[in-house]
């Protein structure tokens, strides 16, 4: 669950390479972070929209990943808000990563680099 938690959080797939390159730039820099591997733990519904409200966005296909193939085989392009949530809870592949969250705020981390924006910030 998502709310009340203050740890700071990486969504996290250990065979992305942009996931594991967030996680050693956080932890070379000494922060305690909780890996969320979402495929494993897929994230709620509730935890979908607490996510959204953090990364400032309220269209959930901007943390979507367009390009996997389950995307097109739902039929996802023209999907509403509730249908994409609902894909990515079932679906948890779709759900755009690294995404770091550090308080009220997360950064979808492509680049990386961009965990720095809430560390520094």
């Amino acid at each position: 669950m998502l709310g009340g938690m203050t740890a700071d959080r990486l969504y996290y797939n250990p065979s992305c390479s942009k996931c594991r390159t967030a996680w050693s730039l956080l932890s070379e820099a000494g922060h305690d972070v909780e890996q969320v591997r979402y495929l494993d733990a897929p994230p709620t519904r509730p935890e979908l929209e607490e996510l959204m409200g953090k990364l400032g966005i309220t269209d959930p296909r901007d943390m979507v990943r367009t390009g996997e193939a389950v995307y097109r085989e739902l039929g996802l392009s023209d999907a509403t808000a509730d249908a994409l949530l609902d894909a990515i809870v079932s679906n948890p592949v779709l759900l755009e990563r690294p995404i770091f969250v550090r308080g009220d705020r997360a950064v979808i981390a492509r680049p990386a680099e961009r965990v720095r924006e809430l560390l520094e910030g």
